[in-house]
């Protein structure tokens, strides 16, 4: 069973102020963990960028086909369409400070009060190709 371990405190109140890709956006954000996860951010301050999984809760779930911007409407699986069976959002993340259960970061596209559903380290020789 899926668990959520905090929420995305963000700028973006609703679908059409979020950017595209987080790293079109230098808006700063927080990822609140909840107190029974923190001890999983133990060591999470040596990491420079994090991939950060969410669950974007606005999104229509019954869609299977999606039209990126300058192209021709595809699966969905063939973008990154929020909307989605599993509307699980991926983002690359800049970790600027930890606050005990808080993230401070730049480059999260989620929308406000985007349940977390995990979070790893991004390490550039195993994630890029």
């Amino acid at each position: 069973m899926l668990k959520f371990i905090g929420i995305a405190k963000t700028p973006f109140k609703d679908k059409n102020c979020a950017p595209r890709q987080g790293r079109y956006s230098n808006e700063i954000s927080e990822i609140e963990i909840f107190p029974e996860f923190a001890l999983g951010l133990d060591g999470i301050e040596s990491f420079k960028h994090l991939i950060v999984l969410y669950w974007m809760h606005l999104a229509d779930r019954e869609k299977l086909r999606a039209k990126p911007p300058d192209s021709e409407e595809r699966g969905v699986f063939a973008t990154r369409s929020p909307n989605r069976p599993n509307p699980i959002g991926l983002c690359l993340v800049e970790l600027l400070e930890v606050k005990g259960n808080r993230l401070v970061v730049k480059w999260l596209d989620a929308i406000d009060g985007s349940p977390i559903v995990d979070i790893k380290p991004f390490f550039a020789e195993i994630d890029c190709v």
